[in-house]
């Protein structure tokens, strides 16, 4: 595929930066082949016949003279069957595969298929001969893995007829049916598709996302949804949990399909990854995670440059899926890095530099990935809707939300979930701080909570807010005179507050019962304990002392209900709700008896 015509010849190398003259025949954001060994490089920057090309590897041993070869193609995503189970680079190089062939270190220049060139598939024609077709159209089906089932599409910009196609054993590279365009060219397709990883991939129409994308961590869940289709950041100073919280969101969200990738992390966080993704029973298919989750890793030993290609690369996979009517998650950790790599390509391009040294297209790059996300309606015949859901971790020295890639995002998405590391320090998982997080899906989804969890479900949320709220004042009085000086209103207040962060927003993600919550288990919990709250209203009305309530028997099985499995969870609620009513009946009698 790639043209191995010298085009160009270095001038001038700068770490990962080249420029190279003769090169007025590329276009911007063509691939090139950079030396002997053939690094792979992209033009980012075009002047008369001289370019500037972002190499992706190590540029060692690259001189002055050095050759430039052009493949006449931009940096694109190979997109079928064998994506599913894999882990990527930057650039989409399978690492098993380099693995097999280099061993531990990855040779410079090394090119491989993205996708296995040998393995057989199973593909199963849905068109049949005489059928007209347009872009998105699905003529085939592959079982990717006991989980996915791989459509077969017809590339975004062919329509026609299809005049030959049958079912069989194939390879990705094999053609399964061939297609007589509108002009009468015949066109064989087969089950690869190429795609700029710079573009976005069309659809019909974008849609306002309505629906909540559970992910059964019941802060999130609670206090600050996302929309299936929308963006959110995770903004953290470092050791607040925020890789902890995207595993969480990757191993429990309602995704069809988890792209997850390791953006400039530490190695030992993605191999973190690798041990624990295979091993986790998926909730949805009794399967492995693996089974429906596709890895890029691209550690902060790795090229820098090669960190803006990965993002790239991961949101285009993702699209790919979504066309496919599929609802995928894209976890970045994270886009800080990202955005240094950024900061250093264009400090060596001499650009004029913005705020903190970032470029000062910083916050348009940021918007060019995060408005990929989106619920849409697919390209094709038939009726298809797909989402992909964009979460990027963000990584602010010393925890400073005020510095440039934090303010950047903070404009772009609509939810913050912003992590504390006073929290973390308390071992109070996830972090997310309520008082500085927030949702801006949550009003267009109202209507979806009240007919699928309850209708006094924003209610309770509302005053659980509010509850939180009120606490934060109440401490600062605390904190400057004392508990002592509370009225026993305001003491119960806070002791309902702390059963709402300790009994409800505290998760245990290593438990098997509490890693994930179902949102009717979540219903069921808060009810309990505002249940509990307002009768220590009513007793306290009628004269029953703050330090009885305090210490009632049913608080221990409140502190306790998290751990209530899923099918014991009606039963157990019920009974804990009739407890409750009975401890402050009795109270409420003694306390009228006594008057």
């Amino acid at each position: 595929m790639e043209n191995t015509q010298k085009t160009g010849k270095v001038i001038k190398v700068s770490g990962p930066l080249i420029t190279a003259s003769g090169m007025a025949e590329v276009h911007m954001y063509d691939v090139v082949r950079v030396g002997e060994k053939r690094l792979i490089g992209e033009i980012i920057e075009l002047r008369g016949d001289v370019a500037s090309i972002q190499v992706y590897e190590d540029t060692a041993g690259i001189g002055s003279g050095a050759p430039v070869y052009l493949t006449g193609m931009p940096l694109s995503a190979e997109l079928g069957p064998g994506m599913i189970e894999s882990m990527f680079d930057g650039i989409e190089r399978p690492l098993e595969a380099l693995y097999r062939l280099f061993g531990d270190r990855i040779n410079r220049g090394a090119s491989v298929p993205s996708l296995n060139r040998e393995k057989i598939w199973d593909f199963v024609a849905a068109a049949k001969a005489g059928d007209k077709v347009t872009g998105g159209d699905v003529i085939g089906t592959v079982q990717e893995t006991e989980a996915v089932l791989h459509k077969i599409m017809v590339p975004p910009d062919l329509k026609g007829t299809i005049t030959e196609i049958r079912s069989g054993q194939f390879t990705v590279t094999d053609t399964v049916a061939t297609l007589k365009t509108e002009d009468g060219e015949e066109k064989p397709l087969t089950m690869i598709q190429y795609w700029p990883v710079r573009r976005g991939r069309p659809c019909k129409e974008k849609l306002s996302p309505t629906e909540p994308m559970v992910t059964g961590q019941r802060n999130i869940d609670t206090l600050f949804p996302i929309a299936r289709g929308g963006v959110a950041a995770v903004p953290g100073p470092f050791g607040s949990g925020k890789t902890v919280v995207q595993h969480q969101i990757a191993k429990w969200a309602d995704a069809d399909i988890v792209i997850y990738i390791g953006c400039g992390e530490r190695g030992n966080e993605m191999t973190d990854v690798m041990n624990e993704f295979p091993e986790i029973t998926d909730p949805k298919t009794g399967l492995s995670l693996m089974k429906r989750t596709v890895l890029i890793a691209n550690t902060s030993d790795m090229p820098v440059a090669a960190r803006e290609a990965s993002i790239y690369t991961g949101i285009t996979i993702a699209e790919y899926f979504r066309d496919m009517g599929y609802k995928v998650a894209i976890i970045a950790d994270s886009t800080s890095r990202w955005a240094e790599a950024l900061r250093e390509m264009s400090g060596r391009l001499e650009e004029m530099p913005g705020e903190e040294g970032y470029p000062a297209y910083l916050s348009s790059r940021l918007a060019e990935f995060y408005e990929r996300a989106g619920y849409v309606k697919c390209l094709g015949s038939d009726d298809r809707s797909g989402a992909v859901t964009a979460i990027g971790a963000v990584s602010p020295p010393g925890g400073d939300t005020s510095e440039p890639v934090s303010q950047a995002t903070l404009r772009i998405v609509k939810v913050f979930w912003g992590l504390s590391s006073e929290l973390a320090y308390k071992r109070h998982f996830p972090a997310i701080d309520w008082l500085k997080s927030y949702s801006l899906y949550e009003p267009k989804m109202r209507e979806y909570y009240m007919n699928n969890i309850s209708p006094v479900w924003p209610t309770l949320v509302a005053r659980t807010k509010a509850m939180l709220q009120e606490e934060a004042d109440l401490n600062e009085i605390v904190q400057l005179v004392g508990i002592d000086s509370l009225g026993a209103g305001d003491r119960l207040t806070l002791t309902a507050a702390q059963m709402i962060r300790e009994d409800y927003l505290q998760q245990d993600a290593l438990d098997q019962t509490d890693s994930y919550t179902t949102p009717r288990k979540m219903f069921l919990m808060l009810k309990v304990i505002h249940g509990w709250y307002d009768a220590g209203k009513n007793a306290l009305a009628v004269g029953v002392p703050f330090e009885q309530i305090e210490k009632m028997p049913v608080c221990e099985r409140i502190a306790r209900m998290k751990y209530t499995d899923e099918a014991e969870r009606e039963e157990t609620f019920a009974s804990i709700a009739d407890d409750c009513d009975a401890q402050f009946t009795k109270l409420m009698e003694e306390a009228v008896a006594d008057e």
